[in-house]
Parts: C-alpha cells; sequence; structure tokens
C-alpha cells in the first residue's frame, strides 16, 4: 500500500513547496493568531487559549496533558504555545517543544514566562530531531506534521525518539474531508476547472504551501512501525464554518455559506469527513 498524500511534494507528480515556503508562510500567519484579543498580552493569550478550546473542544481529551505527569514530554510544532502551556501545568519530568519559525518560539516562550515556566524550546525541523532515540514518553503535534515535505520521514523520527512503551499523539489533515469538498468547489468546479487534482487543491489553497491531506489507510501505512495505531476522524472550525475558518478565501458565497451551513446535521451525519485525523500510536 503507497503511503503517499492526496497531495504533491513528496510524489513527485504536481507542484513542489519548500520548507523554506513553509517557514515563511507560518512567520508571517502564526496559527490562530487572529484570536488574541484582549488590552494586556497577558489577556491577549488566555484569549487565544479559550477560543482555541472551544472551537476544538476535543484536542484535551486527545492530548491527555496529565499523563503527562512525571514523564518526559516532547511538543512538535508550538504555535502560539496553548498546549505547551497545558502540558507544563501538569509537571513533566522534561517538556521540550519545537517550530520551525522564530515567531512560534518567540510566543510560545512569552506566553510560559507569563505563566511562571521556564521554557525549553527550540528552532527545529520535525524531519531532524535534535533528540537522541528513546528521549520521550510522549510526542504530541497538533495540525503540523501534513506541512512538512517529508512526512512519512517525520514520522520516522517520531518513532525514533520515543520509547518502549511511549505514546504518539498527532493530528493530520484528512482526505476526504468538507474543507476539502468547499474548496474544490470555489477552485476546481466554479472556477471552471473540474478536474484540478486534489493535491494541487490542498497544496495551493488550504494553508501554508504544499500542505497534505491523507486517507485513514494512507495515514496508517506511515505509522506501520509502531507496535499499534487508532485514528478517528473530527470535524474542524472549517468543516463547520466556524471561528476564523475561510478568512483567506473571504467571498459572497463564503459569507451566505456561514449563515445557512447545517452545521448539527454534519456533524451528526458527516464526522467521517472531517478535515482533522486525530492519531496515537503506541511503539
Amino acid at each position: 500500500m503507497s503511503a503517499e498524500p492526496l497531495t504533491t511534494g513528496v510524489s513527485g507528480d504536481g507542484p513542489r513547496a519548500t520548507k523554506q515556503d513553509m517557514r515563511e508562510f507560518w512567520q508571517a500567519h502564526p496559527c490562530g493568531e487572529i484570536y488574541a484579543s484582549g488590552r494586556s498580552r497577558r489577556e491577549q493569550l488566555e484569549e487565544h487559549s479559550r477560543q482555541r478550546y472551544m472551537l476544538e473542544p476535543y484536542i484535551p481529551a486527545f492530548a491527555r496533558f496529565e499523563e503527562g505527569s512525571g514523564n518526559d514530554v516532547l511538543e512538535i510544532g508550538v504555535g502560539m504555545g496553548a498546549d505547551h502551556l497545558e502540558w507544563a501545568r501538569h509537571d513533566p519530568r522534561r517538556l521540550f517543544g519545537i517550530d520551525i519559525t522564530a515567531k512560534a518560539v518567540e510566543l510560545t516562550e512569552e506566553r510560559m514566562r507569563l505563566f511562571g515556566f521556564q521554557p525549553q524550546i527550540r528552532i527545529a525541523d520535525a524531519e531532524d530531531l535534535p533528540f537522541e532515540d528513546a528521549s520521550f514518553d510522549i510526542v504530541y503535534s497538533w495540525g503540523v506534521l501534513h506541512h512538512t515535505p517529508d512526512t512519512q520521514r517525520a514520522i520516522r523520527e517520531v518513532r525514533r525518539v520515543l520509547r518502549p512503551g511511549g505514546r504518539a499523539s498527532i493530528m493530520i489533515y484528512h482526505h476526504p474531508s468538507l474543507v476539502g469538498w468547499m474548496l474544490w468547489a470555489r477552485y476546481g468546479l466554479c472556477a471552471g476547472k473540474p478536474l484540478t487534482p486534489w493535491s494541487r487543491i490542498y497544496c495551493e489553497k488550504l494553508e501554508s504551501p504544499g500542505t497534505k491531506a491523507y486517507s485513514v489507510a494512507a495515514a496508517k501505512e506511515m505509522f506501520r512501525d509502531f507496535s499499534s495505531v487508532a485514528t478517528m476522524t473530527v470535524m474542524s472550525p472549517g468543516d463547520a464554518l466556524e471561528g476564523a475558518a475561510g478568512q483567506r478565501h473571504q467571498g459572497t458565497m463564503l459569507t451566505i455559506a456561514r449563515r445557512l451551513w447545517p452545521r448539527t446535521f454534519l456533524r451528526r451525519h458527516f464526522s467521517s469527513c472531517g478535515l482533522f485525523l486525530l492519531i496515537e500510536a503506541r511503539t
């Protein structure tokens, strides 16, 4: 079975995006920054966290931050640091974070210090983790590894740094998804290009250049070196057209869709078409 994603940059059969493209995008657009409102910096970061867990309420149950207590934890892709702070609050033995952008490292270090923690965060590449083999009990990454050009290599790195019996909790993007269909409708069908490959849609229109999405089968194949793999799909704020989802695709159609979107019906009957693919793998 092939583990190639439903996009390009790995398979070589379409548009490519480099790590530099990805880095520049996220350096300029930190994930979730639009939700950081308030008078003081602390209030802004608290509001960012509040909005994050309101829009994505499944994160705490998936991450199980409390299991970090007394363990060595690595977060790959710290973003603005909301999840990293939750790991710190549960008293891990050691907590490390990495991100490919200086902006994310800066924001997360600021958050950690504002709330009384000493951060251990560095700029690093998920495809070449700067840690020894078997260094961690838990590796966590939410919505990151589908951005790096060689996602399979990044997953091998996760496996390498985990100890026997360790847990990897990873969210990557899923196909098919409602988000994917909406992007295809706008940039494929309505643009008169209905045969546009899904790979190009995700690569060019979802988030940073080169973004990928995976079927459940392809994701399980990428995690084949783990002793056990469990998956679950959930609807993202993008699938539900909630929050700031779709802000780069503003237009009349999106405005109308936000007002009429049957969110309850979709959550009840189309959860298998959510953009978020939650993976728990054990070594």
